[in-house]
């Protein structure tokens, strides 16, 4: 991005989504707002919904990436502005109020986005096999091996190898399963 200075965070915000789709002016921003509302609606009516088939549908017309066979209970939240960043392949649990992110960004504080941490926007990838459990956080950059468990509640700030199980905040592998 363009060495744009920048009075307020909100601002640099929109840039940086525009920047990534390649979107400029006037009629970019007026795209990029009906690209949001979109995946929004979208999510909106997946959120709820007991059907892990509409769930799916609802989430692919959004961008993310579903294999075969997952099952999605209610309440998961998949990244509102990158979901093409969220691969998800086959035979994949995801429990009630799971949420996944593909960016992380300090919105309203400028001090921190221009100095400190910006917005930092990585693909993540749920390999075959993987349970999330209810209330299980996965963050931008992170990858879960294949058959792996995270406990419900955990936090996962980075990759989990295949065939382990992982608990906590920040989530930590506690064991292998044999296979």
């Amino acid at each position: 991005m363009e060495k744009k200075e920048f009075n307020d965070a909100l601002s640099m915000n929109e840039a940086e989504i525009m920047e990534y789709y390649g979107l400029k002016g006037g009629f970019g921003r007026f795209r990029l707002k009906l690209k949001i509302l979109r995946s929004w609606i979208l999510h909106s009516l997946a959120y709820s919904s007991p059907v892990s088939s509409f769930v799916e549908k609802m989430q692919r017309m959004r961008g993310v990436q579903i294999g075969e066979n997952c099952h999605f209970c209610p309440y998961v939240q998949l990244d509102l502005i990158y979901p093409s960043l969220i691969k998800i392949c086959d035979n994949v649990t995801l429990g009630s109020n799971c949420m996944i992110f593909a960016h992380s960004n300090p919105t309203a504080n400028l001090f921190l986005k221009k100095n400190h941490y910006p917005r930092k926007v990585e693909n993540v990838t749920i390999e075959s096999g993987v349970v999330l459990n209810p209330g299980v956080i996965v963050l931008a950059g992170v990858k879960i091996g294949c058959n792996s468990i995270i406990s419900p509640g955990s936090v996962v700030t980075e990759d989990i190898p295949e065939y382990c199980i992982a608990v906590g905040n920040p989530a930590r592998v506690i064991k292998k399963i044999n296979h």
